[in-house]
């Protein structure tokens, strides 16, 4: 740990800033993890793109389809690879608390920065708040990490701008991904944001957060991976600019991106976001890879659309 418990929100004012994106995890054809193919596109992100941080095993990873043993050797790689270069937040997130707690200490001991920990599914629950808030108070008790909330449509309900400001005043809470409607994370920001970091999952909200609330924290998604390139890093240059005040300039650059944005969404099938992700990638010169059942992947057909925009998009390689 590079922090006490009680330290652990200073750290993460102080260190948790930036673009920090949700990994894609690469599968071979028989469907195993490539850790090289995981490797070689950790140091494209932190050394070709200057990103920042990165969220790994998470929903963009597919956890849902990965071993408990896999998701350990995830984050081991990430930190390996990371080596102080960039931060690294392990989402830790399972219906199974017991999994949540033995991702938890595993992130702890390897010396990851942070954990990020999705709401639980509550079956037949319609008043959640108090479900929800001993949840990760329980979480919060057993362990020292910094711990990020995820709140998401996902889970069947949205946590509010209230249960979460409640949860903010633990000790080692230090962060949410709260991928909610605006008026939500501006009255969170409101509530809770001198004590914890808030951020949602949007791109094309980043700039105006950065602009309006003054949000420091991206976090997170795959767009930072997939809008940029070695030799076109215009979300790093606009989120840079917008940091300097710079707000003019930072505009003009995140407005050119539109076309890049405009191809991944009118190719992106609404049943495959994981397949046209990495079939993105693979068109960028990043390992890309299999996905794993329940998802599924991109017809041939599906790819020469992808292809075709990428090509006219405007991404210079």
């Amino acid at each position: 740990m590079k922090y006490s418990k009680l330290d652990a929100k200073d750290h993460a004012r102080e260190h948790m800033r930036g673009i920090w994106a949700a990994a894609l995890n690469p599968f071979r054809p028989d469907l195993s993890f490539d850790e090289a193919g995981f490797r070689h596109n950790i140091r494209h992100w932190i050394g070709d793109l200057g990103i920042a941080g990165l969220f790994i095993a998470g929903k963009q990873g597919e956890f849902f389809s990965m071993s408990v043993e896999e998701r350990k050797r995830n984050l081991e790689i990430a930190i390996e690879e990371t080596d102080g270069k960039a931060g690294t937040i392990m989402s830790v997130s399972d219906q199974n608390f017991d999994t949540v707690m033995e991702l938890a200490r595993h992130a702890q001991d390897c010396g990851a920065d942070y954990i990020v920990v999705h709401t639980p599914v509550l079956n037949f629950v319609k008043d959640q708040d108090e479900t929800v808030y001993r949840y990760y108070k329980a979480i919060s008790d057993a362990i020292d990490i910094g711990i990020a909330m995820w709140s998401h449509p996902d889970s069947g309900y949205l946590m509010s701008p209230e249960l979460c400001a409640r949860i903010a005043d633990l000790p080692n809470v230090v962060a949410i991904k709260y991928s909610v409607p605006r008026e939500m994370y501006v009255r969170l920001t409101e509530l809770a944001g001198n004590r914890i970091q808030v951020s949602t999952a949007s791109e094309e909200e980043w700039f105006d957060n950065v602009v309006d609330l003054g949000w420091k924290l991206y976090l997170c998604s795959s767009p930072p991976y997939l809008l940029q390139t070695a030799n076109d890093r215009r979300m790093h240059d606009y989120t840079q600019l917008a940091f300097e005040g710079r707000i003019d300039e930072a505009r003009v650059l995140r407005d050119s991106l539109e076309p890049v944005r405009r191809a991944i969404r009118e190719t992106k099938p609404a049943g495959k976001p994981h397949a046209h992700g990495k079939y993105w990638q693979e068109l960028l010169g990043q390992i890309g890879g299999r996905v794993r059942f329940p998802m599924l992947e991109l017809t041939e057909e599906e790819k020469a659309a992808a292809r075709a925009a990428f090509e006219s998009c405007g991404l210079r390689l």
